[in-house]
């Protein structure tokens, strides 16, 4: 049996380090935008709303994805934002995205996954995520001028880069999740009391 004080505690703690890193990927949103990567400042702010949602739906400021995973966003996101190692934080900061929708989604709604199935979901989410993000920047090249896509082997390849990122993430938060949690079972969640 839990102790609910523990669990709110813990609530609160995740929740507070959390928001710091949703801070700081919105920081790095306003650096992208004065440093005119409009298309990343606009990523960024999706990731700031993706995170905000449930909080925002709920009313309750500590509802919020385990902070392990925003860490991960965050420091793709503020990365690529500074210039870091930029494919990699780019494919991470998919990866990211969309880990942290399925979560959400897993967590804050009815829906229930076992954790390999919300795994391979994340990894097709991900493929759908980097779609969009190629059609954006793909729209960016041809209203703005940019030079985002050099080639169509380069859009091939992002798509198998940014799926094995989202393949290694989720096992890692899998592993991660099957620490922390000690009710439940990979194939049989806890069932959560609405």
């Amino acid at each position: 049996m839990s102790d609910p004080t523990a669990e709110a505690s813990a609530d609160r703690t995740n929740a507070a380090i959390g928001w710091v890193l949703v801070a700081a990927v919105a920081l790095s949103a306003v650096h992208s935008a004065l440093t005119r990567q409009f298309l990343w400042s606009g990523f960024e702010v999706g990731f700031v709303v993706l995170v905000a949602l449930p909080a925002a739906v709920a009313d309750d400021w500590r509802v919020l994805a385990p902070w392990p995973l925003l860490l991960v966003g965050a420091a793709s996101f503020v990365g690529q934002s500074v210039g870091l190692h930029q494919e990699f934080t780019g494919y991470t900061a998919v990866a990211a995205f969309a880990l942290v929708g399925v979560a959400q989604l897993d967590a804050f709604t009815g829906v229930e996954m076992s954790r390999r199935f919300s795994i391979a979901f994340a990894a097709l989410t991900t493929m759908a995520v980097q779609g969009v993000w190629t059609i954006g920047r793909y729209a960016s090249d041809q209203l703005l001028g940019s030079d985002y896509i050099r080639s169509q082997a380069q859009i091939q390849w992002d798509f198998v880069y940014v799926t094995l990122v989202a393949v290694v993430i989720g096992g890692v938060f899998e592993l991660y999740f099957r620490r922390t949690e000690t009710d439940g079972s990979p194939d049989e969640p806890t069932l959560r009391d609405s």
